[in-house]
């Protein structure tokens, strides 16, 4: 079996990491820290399960599973659950979330650096963002390998910088800061739910086969020599996501020292990077922020357009999808950073769930021969407990208006772990023992038959 050189693990573990480690990324971690206070290890350490762990979980699948990508994995379940499940991945880590949060971020972090900034200001600053989006989407150019090589390099210098500078001379001692909300009796569940916020376990399904095509086209073809590979050079990569994860972490708890809890995490890494720096270093943070920001919602929009092109080749070309994704992402930043991730959470909390068992599915698929019973039993069953926690996660006016109270006080009192947002591992376990007992009976059946 062919084994890829240390240098070429080297290039793998730096094009995962640009992969999956942006910008926005680091407004929840900070905004995690002040919540947690001194609870932030055990917050930290359910956060890397879902930020970290599970992402690098979902590259091995494909490569394990040798699937041609997202679709044909999800399309074991039936083929319109593969296209429903393949659509709403997309649209989610697309121009419903992911991309409007490119601007809003940039925007919380550059309004907060040059202090007052009102909500016309939105709308100037995301129409020119993507506005700009929108030119280098449609033509092709040198940016993204420029800002990829120069922007992404000094942000994550000066983010070094600051994280030194913050741990060197804390504002506080974080095992001082009383932890607030459900941080105070379980900081590791509501860190593994926040976990869900970077989106990056969906990610790896959306963009994992990437990785994979390149370990496969430097000449490693079978599917454990794949998954071997990109779970080496994923160590490197996902072990310095979790160290920036662990310590911006540290510093948003320590912050609170000076600072009370911020609006979002965008507010307060700004106000960490001014206390340290001063006006220049909030600055620079908010010019690195657009920039790396600006990168990922072109790399967003590209996928995006393309995917859905091919899915639907008789509606539009790319170029009709790239317009369209960025008009309705503009309309949706306007709404605000904390609107953003307030809607975002309930659409989270529904597909997490249905792509964490589709992971797991399509990496020990091989013990049952990758049988679409197993598949759909595990799936179907899966679905009710993720919808029951997307009503649990919707606004509270918004539930009580759909009368969903009653369906969420009954899964809490029925649903084991649900109260830790983990309500759906139960029927999924369910499901998966009905699914292989289906199997199993099937396989018995046609041996006697023979």
């Amino acid at each position: 079996m062919k084994k890829l050189t240390a240098r070429q693990y080297a290039a793998l573990a730096s094009m995962l990491f640009g992969m999956f480690f942006g910008a926005g990324n680091l407004i929840f971690p900070v905004y995690m820290g002040q919540l947690a206070g001194s609870r932030s290890p055990a917050a930290i350490a359910g956060f890397l399960v879902t930020g970290v762990g599970l992402p690098l979980l979902g590259i091995v699948a494909l490569g394990v599973s040798r699937s041609s990508g997202l679709l044909e994995m999800a399309s074991r379940v039936s083929r319109g659950y593969g296209l429903a499940f393949t659509c709403a991945l997309y649209l989610t880590i697309g121009p419903l979330f992911a991309i409007p949060r490119t601007a809003t971020v940039s925007f919380s972090v550059s309004a907060e650096a040059v202090a007052g900034t009102d909500e016309r200001g939105l709308l100037i600053f995301s129409a020119v963002f993507f506005a700009a989006v929108l030119f280098f989407s449609l033509r092709p150019s040198g940016i993204l390998t420029w800002i990829g090589k120069i922007i992404n390099p000094l942000f994550l210098v000066f983010l070094g910088i600051l994280v030194a500078a913050a741990l060197a001379r804390p504002m506080a001692s974080a095992g001082a800061i009383a932890p607030q909300g459900t941080y105070e009796n379980a900081a590791f569940f509501t860190g593994f739910l926040e976990g869900y916020n970077t989106m990056d376990l969906l990610a790896s399904l959306a963009f994992g086969i990437v990785v994979v095509n390149v370990v496969r086209g430097l000449g490693v073809e079978e599917p454990r020599g794949v998954a071997a590979a990109a779970v080496r050079s994923g160590v490197f990569s996902m072990a310095l996501m979790a160290a920036i994860y662990a310590a911006i972490t540290v510093v948003g708890a320590q912050s609170r020292g000076q600072f009370d809890v911020a609006e979002n995490g965008g507010v307060a890494l700004t106000l960490i990077a001014k206390y340290y720096f001063g006006a220049a270093g909030g600055l620079l943070l908010s010019g690195a922020v657009i920039f790396a920001c600006l990168k990922t919602a072109i790399g967003l929009v590209t996928s995006c357009g393309e995917m859905f092109s091919e899915l639907f080749p008789r509606s539009m070309p790319y170029r009709g999808w790239a317009v369209l994704f960025s008009a309705v992402s503009f309309l949706i930043a306007n709404f605000g950073l904390n609107a953003i991730l307030e809607w975002s959470l309930p659409i989270l909390r529904l597909l997490y769930p249905l792509a964490i068992v589709l992971i797991l599915l399509n990496t020990f698929g091989g013990a049952f021969g990758y049988a679409k019973c197993v598949f759909a039993w595990t799936t179907w069953c899966t679905l009710p407990a993720a919808l029951i926690d997307f009503a649990a996660a919707l606004p509270a006016g918004v539930r009580e208006a759909l009368n969903l109270t009653p369906l969420v006080q009954a899964a809490e009192r029925w649903l084991p772990l649900f109260d830790a947002g983990l309500g759906w591992v139960s029927p999924a376990v369910f499901g998966f023992a009905i699914g292989v007992f289906v199997y199993a009976f099937g396989r018995t059946r046609e041996s006697e038959s023979t």
